[in-house]
């Protein structure tokens, strides 16, 4: 055991020092990830929220309410203009999702340590030579970062769904919505049934993002790495292009939705529902008034979102982390 001590003052001088510069980069790197996540959010809300008001309006409306996709679009631009219609309830995501999509990519960076450190064949990581990781090892440390992500996504989604379906109901002269915007949501849920009905949905959000996220980070990696280009000796630039970037992004945000969508549907019944509803009775009741197709509503829209969302998603990270290292060092 002796041997593995410093053997004088200066050699355990070395190690402290070491280490402490090994733990400095790790914070940056973190802060940076953080960063670089928050303006992909806001990059992936801009592009995609109109698509996604479509999806939930289709996943919560009633049965013949409208036809398609492009009757939602018709019905609520005529009820409610086109900014205003398109973009009701984009306050919440605007605000969440900047946290939301910075924890997420933290959690990843975390979970890509966490798997470093509990997988021994796992080379140490340089500056010249970073950690390799296999795509199940992806998938895993994009699994672990729906589990913090969840506690920020669940309560905005729930102040999002509710401000995107209130829209669908038409007003009587002189009325005013329900909700005045998304902390008057956040008010009244609290005022009706306290932090739990604020976190509605949280375990269906988890249910939705963990397998989801496993499957979005795992895929991106792996179509950008067949997207890497290789020099005259075959080995892979570390160079980029921003048309891959946005192909591996679309491709990661369509892998992301398929396996997860009928989740998406039971959390978004779930979170507009009145009363206490549960998640068996949700699932029955879905299941009654459609079998396996009612699961499926706005499927069109959320494929249509994932492509062009995410990969505005990862240009905005991705062009955030070049931004930051050449400034930054």
């Amino acid at each position: 055991m002796s041997s593995s001590l410093p053997s004088t003052p200066s050699e355990a001088l070395a190690e402290v020092k070491t280490e402490t510069v090994a733990a400095t980069k790790a914070t940056v790197s973190s802060f940076r990830d953080l960063a670089a996540g928050g303006v992909g959010g806001v990059c992936a809300v801009i592009v995609g929220h109109p698509f996604d008001l479509v999806k939930v309006r289709l996943q919560t409306s009633e049965r013949g309410v409208y036809s398609g996709a492009v009757d939602v679009v018709r019905k609520t631009v005529a009820r409610e203009g086109l900014a205003r219609g398109l973009y009701a309830g984009v306050s919440a995501p605007l605000v969440g999702v900047t946290p939301m999509f910075a924890v997420s990519f933290w959690g990843y960076g975390v979970g890509k340590n966490l798997v470093s450190a509990f997988s021994p064949s796992h080379s140490p990581s340089s500056p010249s030579h970073p950690p390799t990781f296999t795509i199940p090892q992806l998938a895993t440390a994009g699994f672990f970062s729906a589990i913090p992500m969840t506690l920020i996504t669940a309560p905005f989604e729930r102040v999002k769904v509710l401000l995107q379906i209130q829209g669908q109901k038409s007003l009587a002269p002189g009325e005013k919505p329900r909700y005045a915007g998304g902390l008057d949501v956040v008010r009244q849920l609290y005022a009706q049934g306290g932090i739990k009905s604020v976190f509605r949905g949280s375990a269906m959000t988890l249910a939705r993002d963990g397998p989801g996220s496993a499957a979005y980070f795992a895929t991106y990696e792996y179509v950008k790495r067949l997207m890497t280009p290789v020099d005259a000796h075959g080995i892979k630039s570390e160079e980029l292009s921003l048309t891959a970037v946005m192909t591996a992004g679309g491709a990661a945000g369509v892998a992301m939705w398929i396996p997860v969508f009928p989740v998406d549907t039971v959390k978004s019944r779930l979170q507009s529902a009145e009363g206490r509803p549960t998640i068996g009775g949700t699932v029955g009741g879905l299941w009654r008034s459609g079998g396996v197709r009612a699961f499926f509503p706005g499927i069109g829209p959320a494929m249509a979102r994932a492509v062009p969302a995410n990969a505005a998603t990862f240009l905005g990270v991705e062009v955030a982390h070049m931004v930051m290292n050449k400034t930054l060092g």
